[in-house]
């Protein structure tokens, strides 16, 4: 422990033209550069040393990158990037990687392209070629797993969810089997709506709801999804940045996916009875999430056309 303070205190001694001529042996290339979600404090030694050694660094917003920046004595200059950039955009940037560019590419908070920009730059540096690499760090849905008290084996990240209720229960329908933690990025004045569907669709799965990660007034709220919704409909919506996690379908007895196969049978008869049979297809693959293959199999000889 103690040689790793030394370690750390004769990091942050070195003069800045030290660091620069150091990080200046960095190999061309793009690198994804983590950056902390909340406390500065969180950002890599390794990360410093890229982005003082990279010729530019590509920022979802300059105004947010300038605060760590400044916090840590970084002079690269900055430059915009995110998803609207245009695709001549990207293609500049390539070309300056093909020169022998060191670029780092950064978002506001967190691990890059996690639910941020940065998907079609790597993918077009991977298509030439290119060397990409990555430093890894702060990233809140991880960190929000970790505190959850939920299933770490298996877990699937879901991102945003979308605003408007109809298109929001069809993803979470689409999801309801899925065997693992569900990790989701919500709003504020949107969470005690998408809780209150979630409970409808999952039904009363074990949940935790993480918001401020990192920061000084960090809170992991666990709970029932219906007591959650309850809680933040009647706290109303609460400040920060906000992560829902939810149990898999095994944590709530009747809503595994071999269940929902077994009652295959009397929602598809339920369905055939009001509608044609594509239409009965689309709303029970839709209701169960289950595959459209096999629902369609199994309404084609519910109905005798098999």
């Amino acid at each position: 422990m103690n040689s790793q303070r030394k370690l750390q205190d004769k990091q942050q001694a070195r003069p800045e033209t030290s660091l620069r001529d150091e990080a200046s042996k960095l190999p061309p290339g793009l690198y994804l550069v983590a950056t902390p979600i909340g406390n500065l404090g969180d950002i890599t030694l390794r990360a410093l040393e890229t982005l003082r050694g990279c010729d530019v660094i590509m920022c979802e917003d300059r105004r947010a990158t300038a605060r760590l920046l400044q916090h840590y004595g970084v002079a690269t200059p900055t430059q915009s990037y995110h998803d609207h950039s245009a695709a001549p955009v990207r293609t500049a940037i390539i070309a300056r990687l093909r020169d022998g560019a060191r670029i780092a590419l950064v978002s506001d908070a967190g691990t890059p392209l996690i639910s941020d920009p940065g998907y079609k730059l790597v993918r077009m540096a991977v298509a030439e070629g290119l060397h990409v690499s990555a430093l890894p760090g702060a990233c809140a849905p991880v960190m929000a797993l970790s505190l959850s008290g939920l299933p770490t084996d298996r877990f699937f990240f879901a991102g945003f969810l979308p605003p408007r209720q109809a298109a929001r229960k069809a993803q979470l329908r689409q999801l309801a089997a899925v065997p693992g933690t569900l990790i989701f990025f919500e709003s504020p004045r949107r969470l005690a709506a998408s809780l209150a569907d979630m409970a409808e669709i999952f039904g009363d799965r074990p949940a935790a709801v993480a918001r401020e990660l990192s920061k000084f007034f960090e809170e992991v709220v666990r709970g029932s999804l219906s007591g959650l919704a309850q809680r933040y409909g009647a706290d109303g919506p609460p400040k920060g940045e906000i992560v829902i996690l939810i149990d898999s379908p095994e944590a709530v007895p009747g809503q595994t996916g071999d269940m929902l196969e077994s009652d295959l049978d009397s929602r598809l008869q339920a369905e055939l009875a009001r509608y044609r049979l594509k239409e009965a297809v689309a709303r029970v693959t839709a209701d169960t999430g289950l595959p459209r293959k096999q629902v369609y199999a199994r309404a084609l000889a519910l109905s005798g056309q098999d």
